[in-house]
């Protein structure tokens, strides 16, 4: 269990990392009739999230291997794990009630001769390690070459996480 100064909310203020709120206004308005999340006992799957901030803009759009470097496409996948922890508040109402970081699906759009998806992947764990520690931040993961994504993100995650409590309790 996390002290106060060791509990993932510390630990972000303490980072300065700056979390949208996906409560007002909804989330995925732009991207039609979706879900933030869809939770069942303990597991809480996240809907898919981009490195875009809340009024649509998008941060380092484009392709791994064409018009991004390796370290563009490490930021950007560090800004849409940030994102991701707002989804985890929505969904838990405090990231002290993640029980560990299960499992990271990304999307990485790149030229088909790009073959360092897994160093922009690094990034998704290096944010959760950071937050959660490393028995609760670091998980599966797979980063699949992508040709492309909405509103040309470069990077998409599909997260899944565990809740501390089952919502019955």
């Amino acid at each position: 269990m996390s002290t106060p100064d060791t509990s993932p909310e510390s630990r972000v203020r303490a980072l300065g990392l700056e979390i949208p709120d996906y409560a007002d206004p909804p989330y995925g308005g732009r991207y039609g009739t979706v879900k933030a999340f869809h939770r069942t006992g303990r597991l809480v799957m996240l809907s898919g999230i981009t490195a875009e901030d809340r009024q649509g803009n998008v941060f380092n759009p484009g392709r791994l291997g064409d018009s991004l470097t390796v370290e563009q496409g490490y930021a950007a996948a560090r800004q849409a794990a940030v994102n991701t922890l707002g989804l985890m508040r929505l969904a838990l109402g405090s990231l002290d009630e993640v029980g560990a970081v299960a499992t990271v699906l990304g999307f990485v759009v790149a030229t088909p001769e790009f073959e360092e998806h897994h160093l922009v992947g690094q990034a998704v764990n290096d944010v959760y390690v950071d937050v959660f520690g490393r028995d609760r931040g670091v998980s599966g993961r797979a980063f699949i070459g992508a040709s492309s994504l909405a509103r040309r993100n470069a990077v998409e995650l599909w997260v899944t996480i565990e809740a501390l409590s089952d919502p019955a309790e």
